[in-house]
């Protein structure tokens, strides 16, 4: 309670009830209340501010040859996806990208892995994995522009049915003659499908070519082999749905030439 106090005839002076104990305590606890506020809304509402750099691993030099390697043939302006060609078009994805490349989403290939041999595989290696999450993770620095590899040259490839001898299988396709395998190209393939695709040989021995699982046209590629496959005639090719088709590659410099548009 405020009060006055003074000499009769003389100046009143106002007192302030801060001189009482429980008043004090009252002032400290809301204090103490006022401060735990302000922590708890600083911690729910951070400062903006820079990445703080914790790696020496940097765009420039280590990732930007990994993305330049695996991913700029659909990661590019024209391409099916968004680009990856320059640090200020990766930046806003680079938490997105550590995401896919741990759960192995991308590069996206669209087959099961062991069934058949493919030179264009475009899996990371886990050294590679490594690197883009301890790039992310240590603050996505940028790097010196001296480190900056030039940027591939990307040419459209060539339609697999236009290759010179390719042959188009849909449905169980029995060969006429003989025929040296390069790789395959899914043609006409539902979004999703999944299917085995086999050669079997004139003496009922079968060789795995391509199992496609849950395949998205929108990331649509050869299947190129490691060695070429020879298929006698009488080779049946077994596992493409009649409703879709796949194309059979020949060797030559079209296929090597779509591979290389690949790596």
């Amino acid at each position: 309670m405020i009060g006055d106090f003074g000499t009769p005839g003389g100046p009143r002076i106002r007192s302030f009830p801060f001189s009482s104990p429980r008043a004090i305590l009252s002032l400290v606890k809301r204090l103490l209340i006022a401060l735990s506020i302000g922590l708890v809304l600083s911690l729910c509402f951070p400062i903006q501010g820079h990445d703080v750099i914790t790696t020496k691993i940097t765009f420039n030099r280590e990732i930007s040859r990994i993305f330049y390697e695996r991913c700029v043939s659909c990661h590019r302006e024209g391409g099916s996806a968004f680009s990856l060609m320059t640090y200020p078009e990766v930046r806003p994805w680079a938490v997105a990208i550590k995401e896919e490349v741990l759960s192995r989403r991308m590069p996206p290939w669209g087959a099961i892995k062991g069934f058949g041999e493919f030179r264009n595989d475009q899996a990371l290696t886990p050294e590679q994995v490594e690197l883009i999450t301890q790039w992310v993770e240590g603050g996505v620095p940028e790097g010196e522009a001296v480190d900056l590899p030039p940027q591939p040259k990307l040419s459209e490839p060539a339609l697999a049915s236009q290759v010179e001898g390719a042959l188009i299988v849909s449905g169980d396709f029995a060969l006429t003659r003989g025929f040296t395998l390069d790789g395959i190209s899914p043609q006409k393939v539902t979004d999703n499908e999944s299917t085995q695709i086999i050669a079997e040989f004139p003496d009922g021995t079968v060789e795995p070519l391509l199992w496609l699982y849950e395949y998205k046209t929108a990331h649509g590629h050869p299947f190129l082999f490691r060695s070429p496959i020879e298929l006698p005639r009488g080779t049946t090719i077994r596992g493409v749905p009649p409703n879709s088709s796949v194309v059979l590659l020949p060797p030559g410099p079209t296929s090597a030439n779509e591979a290389q548009n690949a790596r």
